[in-house]
Formats: C-alpha cells, sequence, structure tokens
C-alpha cells in the first residue's frame, strides 16, 4: 500500500538556528497519528513546511506517492493535505453555511447562489463527522467541540483534490472532557473515511487514547516513531524531554489555615449565581467546571476585569468592582487563559513584558536605569529557567511554554499576596508545565493564596489542596482529602457524582 505521506531528510533553520535536523517519517491511509514534543522542538515548523508556509532547506515529500512542491501552499491544497489550526480560523458572526463557503465557495446557478442547496450540503457535511445543529446559527454560539466539527468539514469540503491527510493541531487544546470525547468519536470516523490524520498534542492522555502511533521530535530531530500500544506514559514522557520527571506528593496537611487572603460573598456575575469561598495564605485553591459553568469567567470577575455583583475583600478590606488597577494595587496578580490576547506583548522584549506593571521600580526622576531594570529581568528569566534568557528577545520569539513562563515572572516579581491563575498550562509542553507547577508550588510556599481555574483535572490534583466544582453558576461540591482525584472532579462536573459536604 503506498504511504499516503512520506517526508524524507526536512532540513531547516532559521538566521543560524537549526528548527529541523533530517526529519523523516511515513504516515499510512487511515492511519492516525500523533505528533508530540516539547515546545520548540520543531513540531510547528514541520507542519508548516507542509502546508507551503515554509521552504526547507533540505529534503522532500511525497503524498500518495505523489512527489509534492514544498514552500508553495497551492500545491500542498492540491496535494490533497487539509489543515486545522487551534484558533480554528472562523468568523464568528457567520453560520455554518458562511464558513464552509469561505474554503470552497458558493457554486451559483446563471449567477445567483442557490441557499436551500448550500444549506443541505452543510448539514450533510456536518452529520458525515457525527453532528446535529442549525448550520443557520452562527457558529460564535456553538459549543467549542461543534465548531472545531465546522472547521473539519471546511477542511474536508474544500475544491481541489480528493483529502488524503487531515492535519489537527492542538485539538482539544481547549475543550473540557466531555467535549473532547465527541471530538475524538469525530477524528475516529474520518480515519474510518480512509484519511490519514496527523494531530498535534501536549495531552498524553488523548494520545494514548485517540493515536495508533507516536512520533517524538527533540530538539528538532525525529527522537522514535512506534505504536502506542505498549507505550507507557512515564516512558512517553522520557522520550520528549529526554529525562524522567520527578514525582511529587502533594501532603494536604502540611499548609496549616492562615489568614484569610481573599473572600467572595454573594458574587453575581453572567453565569455565576451567587458563589461564596475563601482563598487562605499559602493555599491552592482549584475551580473547575465544564464550559458554561462559570469556570471560564471567574478570574476576570475577580481580578476586575469582567462585571460583578456581591462583595470581595482582600486582607479584610474591600476590593473594588471592575478596577484591576485597584486590585493591583491590593496584591493581586493575574495570569489569563488568552495569553496572546490578554497577557503577552509580541512585539515588545522580554524586559518590557515583565516589567510593565511596575515601570517606576527602576526610574531615577523621570529617567529609566535601563542597566537596573535588565539585572532584574535577567535574574528572573534565569530563575523561571526561560529559554532563551535574553533580556532584549522578542516575546514573539519564544515558544509558549516559555512566554507563559514571562508572563508569571511579571507578577511573581511583585511578590503578591494572591496569584489567580487561569489555565496555566494551556498550549504548553509537558517539561514547561511541570516548571509552571513548580514556580505555583514554591509561591504558595511563601505565603501566596492561589486560586487555579483549569479544564486539566490531573492539573488541578497535582496542585491545589482542595476544589471546587461549578455547575450552572454555583459550586455545587468541594473536593478535598481521599476525594480529590482527577475522576471524582470529573464526574462532579458532568453531574454524576455530588459531595454530600458540598459547598
Amino acid at each position: 500500500m503506498t504511504p499516503t505521506l512520506t517526508v524524507n531528510g526536512i532540513t531547516k533553520t532559521f538566521g543560524g538556528q537549526l528548527a529541523l535536523d533530517d526529519v523523516s517519517l511515513t504516515i499510512e491511509p487511515g492511519e492516525i497519528r500523533a505528533l508530540v514534543g516539547q515546545n520548540g522542538c520543531g513540531k510547528s515548523t514541520l507542519i508548516k513546511i507542509l502546508a507551503g508556509f515554509h521552504e526547507p532547506d533540505a529534503g522532500f515529500a511525497e503524498v500518495a506517492g505523489v512527489p509534492l512542491t514544498l514552500g508553495n501552499g497551492p500545491a500542498s491544497e492540491a496535494a490533497g493535505l487539509r489543515f486545522v489550526h487551534q484558533d480554528l480560523g472562523l468568523v464568528g458572526n457567520l453560520d455554518t453555511v458562511d464558513n464552509l463557503a469561505l474554503g470552497m465557495g458558493y457554486p451559483s446557478y446563471k449567477g445567483a447562489i442557490r441557499w436551500s442547496v448550500e444549506r443541505k450540503r452543510a448539514k450533510e457535511a456536518i452529520k458525515d463527522l457525527g453532528y446535529d445543529f442549525d448550520v443557520m446559527r452562527p457558529v460564535g454560539g456553538l459549543q467549542i467541540s461543534e465548531r472545531t466539527a465546522v472547521a473539519i468539514a471546511r477542511a474536508l469540503s474544500t475544491s481541489g483534490a480528493e483529502p488524503h491527510l487531515l492535519i489537527l493541531d492542538e485539538p482539544t487544546a481547549n475543550l473540557p472532557a466531555t467535549e473532547a470525547q465527541r471530538l475524538y468519536k469525530l477524528i475516529h470516523r474520518v480515519s474510518e473515511r480512509g484519511l490519514a490524520v496527523l494531530f498535534v498534542s501536549h495531552h498524553f492522555d488523548e494520545v494514548f487514547e485517540l493515536a495508533q502511533t507516536v512520533t517524538v521530535l527533540r530538539d528538532g530531530r525525529h527522537i522514535v516513531t512506534r505504536p502506542v500500544d505498549g507505550l507507557t506514559e512515564p516512558a512517553l514522557v522520557e522520550l520528549v524531554i529526554g529525562r524522567t520527571l520527578d514525582e511529587f506528593h502533594h501532603d494536604v496537611g502540611a499548609v496549616e489555615q492562615g489568614p484569610v487572603v481573599l473572600e467572595a460573598k454573594g458574587l453575581r456575575g453572567e453565569t455565576i449565581r451567587g458563589l461564596d469561598f475563601k482563598v487562605h495564605t499559602g493555599e491552592i485553591v482549584g475551580v473547575a467546571g465544564i464550559t458554561g459553568s462559570g469556570r471560564e469567567e471567574l478570574a476576570g470577575m475577580v481580578f476586575g476585569g469582567l462585571w460583578r455583583e456581591g462583595e470581595i475583600t482582600m486582607m479584610g478590606k474591600h476590593l473594588s468592582r471592575q478596577r484591576p488597577d485597584v486590585s493591583m494595587a491590593m496584591g493581586m496578580g493575574l495570569v489569563p487563559a488568552e495569553r496572546h490576547a490578554n497577557a503577552a506583548f509580541m512585539a515588545s522584549t522580554l524586559r518590557e513584558n515583565v516589567t510593565l506593571v511596575d515601570p517606576g521600580r527602576h526610574m531615577r526622576g523621570w529617567v529609566l536605569r535601563q542597566r537596573s531594570e535588565r539585572a532584574d529581568v535577567s535574574a528572573w528569566l534565569d530563575k523561571l529557567d526561560v529559554r532563551p534568557s535574553n533580556t532584549e528577545f522578542g516575546m514573539a520569539q519564544l515558544s509558549g511554554g516559555n512566554q507563559q513562563k514571562v508572563v508569571m515572572a511579571r507578577w511573581l516579581r511583585k511578590e503578591p499576596k494572591l496569584f489567580i491563575l487561569d489555565e496555566p498550562t494551556q498550549g504548553v509542553d509537558v517539561g514547561a508545565k511541570a516548571d509552571i507547577h513548580r514556580l505555583i508550588d514554591e509561591a504558595a510556599a511563601l505565603g501566596t493564596g492561589v486560586l487555579v481555574t483549569s479544564t486539566d483535572h490531573e492539573e488541578l490534583v497535582r496542585l491545589c489542596h482542595r476544589v471546587l466544582v461549578l455547575r450552572n453558576g454555583r459550586v455545587i461540591d468541594e473536593i478535598r482529602g481521599g476525594r480529590l482525584t482527577s475522576e471524582t472532579i470529573t464526574a462532579a462536573t458532568i453531574g454524576r457524582a455530588q459531595s454530600t459536604d458540598a459547598a
């Protein structure tokens, strides 16, 4: 059988930095292949080469036995390679019909669009993927998994050659567990049609659940391609980062309940209804819940970026509503989920990104002491193991995990009383994830209260002393002690379990 994709000897450098070093791989028809590795290992570069965005320095590729012209986007499309990126590229105020047309256009009949035919075609494309929703509804109002289905349907429906390979970049990065399962079924359905699937993921649980084979890249090199069957998660971690991770046992009893750093009473927002909770100094409190539960708005409400009602106090002092500046002045820091949109200034240097929340620290009169500022930031980059640690590097030049560390350095250097983290390790590799968890542990050990909202339930178990589970804007369970497992959290979020001592 002719392989769907053959890549041989692909090498790529950027400004003298080797991004891919003689990478070769083969994918068979109908195969589901996971591509894993730390941020900066070459995954994105390889995909961009296949998409025609970059041209390699050396190497070649074939699709279904036919040579692929690399560095040429239309050639990639014509060869049958289809891509769905993490941001999906949908227009939220357009419906499914119009979003599909962004890929393949509107076939016309005597110069007119036949809308009844277009709606029928859109409904069939969605139904073929196992979904059934109103194709006239704006896609911005659909569930995340449904929006992903629209993006996949558009990729598979584009004009030109018959699709051979579907390439998905972090397809479940923003999906809660229940919606991820729907996406798994969709991907299996695509595979059963004979299409090969290559998906990039940092979530090893989905690698084991979804993929038949896995390819590991490290430092731009192909480390191994092997069947998932018989592979263990610790072994895969070691292949990805080149070392074993130290085990961490969270001793709940080691943290004494200190003074209350944050207290919320009757908190109300767009979804949240009458929420009461406390965070003590040195305590890490997690918040779980499916999309629409209120979990995704809580961090912004507490920090002051989103509308809220109710009372919040910090160290006993009233916290003004819709005033992030007051929150910061009282000792609060926030790492939001949407790093690029709400936290990282991609065109600025690492130094500027770290010091922008308190530029006056290195001011003398009206003059910025740049030497002092650079030394301060350099020390924090080294402490957080940011690579590269050059203070004058542009933020856009860093991998996702290192960008997240820079955003954390911005707040940790201010020694916050309360540190809020919304999806702190979303889209980062396993090594950076372990580093970020260590930084959160260290902040709590120094007395900082920490509030973590996350759809990664294993992360909540790893970090937290207790976890609040939200459903329909209310706390329906507080999980702690021996009940603090990812299975218990997942069951509570989807309504299959509820604690008798719920908050």
